[in-house]
């Protein structure tokens, strides 16, 4: 049976990208060498990163003046070199706070210096996006979660500040066009919609680094990175060639805009079944839901064996809400299939018919 995955992440990818990155572990561009064996620095796998860093740029149009890198430790390590890059000794930075990575993100900022909480939604288990705050003009950075994993909450309208713009796009960079012009620091963990765990997308415009006033640990500091085309240390070589792969599919496709028009059918679609069907109920706002993961419950706990049981035998997997939700969370990333939805949606409306 094939399965439907609404895993969160790590998440669904092309079949194709499956099958030619196991290829490449038995036998890489043909050297009767697995990609896991050949150096990070030879010929054929700086081609793979300049490939993927290409595709970064043709698909999201990134003008010049902007760096491109893969890194790792996840979006997790951004948190920190985020606000060591960006934030001056002895300054301050507004953050919006969101959801569990964005607190997350407050947290390590704190430790480097104050942090300006400019709006929240923790007042109501971030549920919704806050619109009616102040927007602070003498901190060093902005700092965002453009999508909430956890809550299903994503922004549709981007925040506009005086002062450099910081997103972590790590769970919908990809699904929707944006205009990078609009951030001076984007990163995202690839194991979303940009390739399997182990790296990490980083986007950064060159005119915001070197002004901090502090010493940065040399892992930590963008210019290491940028100053050696993201191989200043081993990279995560099967994550970028995978992530390269994942890209290219999306680009052959028909880019960024044939996916967000794909990923606003798949999430009309289980939107409408649960606003239509009186079993289930959106626990996000409904101007705030994300299109990428979509959060709701059952009005009726007692039906939730038979709802499991239902949609594990329609070879569904990880429909699961996260712990501090509870319900269900369908994640529909890009490479999930419209067919995969509908097979949930049809599920759902079994339920409703058992009476």
């Amino acid at each position: 049976m094939k399965k439907h995955n609404f895993g969160a992440g790590p998440c669904v990818l092309p079949q194709e990208v499956f099958k030619r990155a196991a290829a490449a572990i038995l036998n890489f561009n043909d050297l009767d060498l697995s990609l896991l064996e050949i150096s990070h620095r030879s010929a054929d796998f700086v081609a793979v990163m300049k490939k993927a860093q290409h595709l970064v740029r043709a698909l999201l149009g990134v003008p010049e003046g902007y760096h491109i890198l893969f890194l790792q430790g996840g979006a997790s390590l951004q948190f920190t070199m985020a606000p060591y890059n960006l934030m001056r000794v002895g300054g301050r930075a507004a953050y919006l706070d969101t959801g569990s990575w964005s607190s997350k993100a407050i947290r390590e900022a704190e430790l480097l210096g104050q942090v300006e909480v400019a709006a929240s939604s923790k007042d109501r288990n971030y549920s919704y996006i806050p619109k009616a705050y102040r927007m602070p003009s003498d901190v060093d950075y902005l700092h965002f979660t453009s999508n909430n994993t956890i809550f299903g909450t994503q922004f549709k309208a981007f925040p506009q500040a005086e002062v450099p713009v910081a997103c972590d796009m790590s769970s919908d960079i990809f699904s929707r066009e944006i205009r990078v012009s609009d951030f001076d620091l984007i990163y995202a963990g690839a194991q979303k919609n940009t390739g399997p765990a182990g790296t990490t997308l980083i986007i950064v415009k060159e005119g915001i680094l070197g002004k901090t006033g502090r010493k940065i640990p040399t892992y930590l500091d963008y210019q290491t990175h940028i100053d050696r085309d993201s191989l200043f240390n081993t990279p995560p070589v099967f994550s970028v060639y995978a992530s390269m792969l994942t890209l290219q599919w999306l680009k052959e496709n028909g880019g960024v805009g044939w996916i967000e028009g794909i990923n606003a059918e798949k999430a009309a679609l289980l939107y409408d079944e649960i606003d239509r069907n009186p079993l289930f109920e959106g626990l996000a706002a409904r101007a705030d839901r994300s299109t990428m993961n979509a959060t709701f419950v059952l009005k009726d706990k007692s039906r939730a064996k038979t709802f499991d049981d239902m949609w594990r035998a329609a070879g569904i997997h990880g429909l699961k809400g996260h712990r501090s939700v509870g319900g269900y969370r369908a994640s529909l990333y890009n490479a999930l299939s419209i067919e995969s939805v509908q097979t949930l949606v049809n599920v759902m409306g079994e339920l409703e018919t058992k009476g």
